[in-house]
């Protein structure tokens, strides 16, 4: 039963009288013993007593009595609605490195498993938002437009994988200008691109200065992730249907990544672990709240008549046994 999933009490007090219970059962169970003498006799021969069984009918008074405990508790079920009345959405385009650096095995299992996991946490939170997903490395393709669908989003993010040719170069002047172009035909007020890159621009007819001078005209901000730890990393390369580790060293343009955000009113973050990772999308998700005003309508459905009708039932049946089937022979 569903309504098992959301059950409350109006008035859990009464609850606490359940606890009397096993005390009034091991009670009668004592009154019953002590009010008999067991001798050895041929009794057990003579056939079955009905009779005997007719003081153990006082269970029923308490099973009656525990369902009407219940039904003074008033338990309910809870139905809750939202509507959304007006209020101010953001439009957000999420640009994400698909460079072969980003297996590194820095963060577990690697880079892109890890922001694939935290991105998707992030979606899940943006209910009232429009969000599009845009792809990069020697080129850009817009994953999914936006849409309110999260589902959709969730389900591209989960699906992202390095691609042989596309991921070996990484265009961040590109995959900044298929963002904005997503973001060209909104009419939102606040309009954000999240850029996520571990590596160099290397790649390109667009620079990314060209773009973020595009951003900061259309209004745009732009918060840029340099994602990856500084050092040597460990790189699996397939040769051959074979796969191996390969070590090189990251490179990440962070001046070029700080000044982006810098220009067009966004930030700069830097990720070397995977909590960091989390920590910054936290922020920007705190940063950039939609505007809007939600009504929450509550409808409780009220459970307490079953309760209370098996009590009834249980002294009634108490009351209609003892007096008949089970009825005392003096």
């Amino acid at each position: 039963m569903r309504w098992l999933d959301n059950i409350q009490f109006a008035h859990p007090e009464w609850l606490w009288a359940l606890t009397a219970l096993p005390i009034l059962g091991i009670f009668l169970f004592v009154r019953k013993s002590s009010g008999e003498v067991n001798m050895p006799n041929a009794s057990a021969f003579r056939g079955f007593s009905w009779g005997g069984i007719r003081p153990y009918l006082s269970i029923l008074s308490l099973l009656a009595f525990g369902c009407w405990m219940v039904a003074l508790a008033r338990p309910q079920s809870t139905k809750v609605s939202r509507q959304i009345q007006g209020g101010e959405g953001i439009d957000i385009m999420l640009a994400v490195d698909l460079s072969e650096s980003m297996l590194a095995m820095d963060f577990k299992p690697n880079r892109l498993e890890a922001l694939k996991r935290v991105a998707i946490d992030f979606v899940k939170e943006r209910v009232n938002d429009r969000m599009g997903l845009v792809v990069y490395g020697k080129d850009a393709y817009t994953s999914t437009p936006l849409t309110t669908d999260q589902d959709i989003l969730q389900e591209s993010l989960a699906d992202l994988e390095i691609i042989s040719g596309f991921s070996s170069s990484t265009a961040i002047g590109i995959g900044l200008s298929t963002a904005l172009n997503r973001l060209e035909e909104s009419d939102a007020k606040s309009k954000i691109v999240i850029l996520i890159s571990d590596g160099v621009n290397n790649h390109g007819i667009i620079t990314p200065e060209t773009a973020a001078n595009v951003a900061e005209e259309m209004n745009i901000r732009v918060y840029t992730i340099g994602i990856g730890s500084t050092g040597i990393v460990e790189i699996p390369r397939v040769v051959q249907g074979r796969t191996f580790v390969q070590r090189a060293r990251g490179e990440l343009d962070e001046e070029l990544l700080r000044a982006i955000a810098d220009q067009t009113g966004g930030r700069y973050y830097r990720a070397q672990t995977s909590t960091q990772l989390e920590e910054i999308y936290s922020e920007i998700d705190r940063l950039e709240k939609s505007k809007v005003e939600e009504i929450k309508y509550t409808q409780y459905d009220e459970h307490f008549y079953p309760w209370a009708i098996l009590g009834i039932a249980f002294i009634g049946a108490e009351f209609l046994l003892k007096n008949t089937l089970f009825r005392s022979i003096v």
